[in-house]
């Protein structure tokens, strides 16, 4: 990218941006800079009308709108499941819209470890996302393993990324299942999928993946690179609104197991009210619902699916990537006098959507940050999250971003803070 670093070269960045019309589709608020799109994606005025369109099918139907009106609910996981696909490089049928990352997770675990004589052990690493180490953990010990010694977890060569040898070297023949993020959640480095589903399955080890951090902002193919499952949220970079429903993966490959936490939700959609007591699986992902799908928590994702429909995966990726390039620029050129440490990758194929700006002042930046009307995210120890959204977020915004920085670091308007996270951070 050209070192421009002047407001007027990012608004030419603006004007050739062919993405520039969604921005106006969300709620953005006066004066205010958005830049959390990574923790929770804003409000859509067709996630909005979504809602309102289940509300108005509710008014309208009572009981009757789980077969009647534009969205039946009885089908509505099925519908966001076709509409989600794309974006994760799946066959419809291997997609399902339900549950929540952590519930998906235990789901998943519970249908896919098999310990089976030295194989007992849960690969995982230690800068993933504490919830999915959490269930992982009650996962082996609802199995009577003990975590601290059933868990693997790879460990970082800096505190900040992880490198593939290391977690190719760790799949070891008492490994019975890998649980490791697409992106991770402080440094945005992408995890090569593909080379560690290969490694997986020459080790005959089943391998899934937490697209949390990544689904919305980077391109998948899972079902091409043959992961087994992978699970995600839906309210980062989706967009679906806060607690929104989550989403999982199984290959087709899998098709006819039957899930380890059953519940009436999975079962054929034929069969279903038969009420039988004994189930009868759904032949594809939707085999892994359990409970009944919160319409009111799945409504918003519909208006937002459209537009990743309209806009493409792949042109949103491309935006991102120049958007964060250019964040990467102005740090560099602008925050040179005060101790910042990128650590997110400058790689494009190991970056995802955010940068990850490192500084010992990090809490007490973040709350100077929106005292200025720049909302960022504080991750501890000592981390700051900024997150330009393809959709929403304009490269003027990520110019006015770093100057905020670089004033308040100038006048040192942080130091009216204490350094500590608030209760959410």
């Amino acid at each position: 990218m050209e070192r421009n670093v002047t407001v007027e070269y990012a608004k030419k960045l603006d004007e050739l941006d062919t993405l520039k019309k969604f921005r106006n589709e969300f709620y953005l608020q006066p004066d205010i800079i958005y830049m959390d799109g990574n923790s929770l994606g804003l409000l859509s005025k067709r996630a909005e009308q979504s809602i309102l369109s289940i509300l108005d099918s509710w008014k309208k139907y009572g009981i009757d709108g789980w077969t009647q009106g534009e969205h039946p609910w009885f089908y509505f996981s099925d519908t966001l499941s076709e509409m989600c696909a794309p974006l994760v490089g799946a066959k419809k049928e291997e997609v399902i819209i339900t549950g929540s990352t952590t519930s998906n997770l235990h789901q998943l675990i519970a249908s896919f470890y098999h310990p089976d004589g030295v194989r007992t052990k849960i690969l995982a690493d230690e800068l993933n996302f504490p919830s999915d180490l959490y269930a992982i953990s009650s996962q082996l010990s609802l199995h009577g393993y003990n975590p601290e010694e059933h868990m693997v977890l790879v460990k970082s060569r800096d505190g900040d990324s992880l490198n593939e040898a290391d977690i190719i070297e760790a799949m070891a023949e008492d490994v019975a299942l890998i649980v490791l993020p697409s992106v991770f959640y402080r440094s945005g480095q992408i995890l090569k999928i593909k080379e560690l589903t290969k490694a997986a399955r020459e080790r005959n080890i089943l391998i899934g993946f937490d697209l949390c951090h990544s689904i919305g902002s980077v391109p998948h193919e899972l079902s091409d690179w043959d992961v087994d499952f992978a699970f995600w949220c839906n309210y980062k970079h989706l967009n679906g609104g806060p607690g929104a429903i989550g989403g999982l993966y199984v290959n087709r490959k899998h098709f006819g197991q039957k899930p380890g936490l059953a519940g009436w939700f999975g079962s054929d959609k034929e069969k279903q009210f038969d009420l039988a007591i004994q189930m009868t699986p759904a032949p594809d992902a939707s085999a892994y619902q359990i409970g009944t799908p919160s319409i009111l928590s799945a409504a918003p994702l519909y208006g937002s699916l459209e537009m990743f429909a309209e806009a493409g995966i792949n042109a949103i990726r491309e935006k991102s990537l120049k958007l964060t390039d250019y964040m990467t620029l102005l740090v560099e050129e602008e925050l040179g006098d005060y101790p910042f440490t990128i650590a997110s990758p400058k790689e494009h194929d190991r970056r995802g959507g955010h940068i990850y700006l490192v500084h010992e002042e990090a809490a007490r930046i973040c709350k100077a940050l929106k005292e200025y009307q720049v909302i960022p995210d504080f991750r501890s120890p000592n981390g700051i999250r900024l997150a330009p959204v393809a959709l929403y977020n304009s490269f003027e915004d990520v110019w006015k971003t770093v100057h905020v920085l670089k004033t308040i670091m100038k006048e040192e308007a942080y130091k009216k803070y204490e350094n500590k996270r608030d209760v959410v951070a």
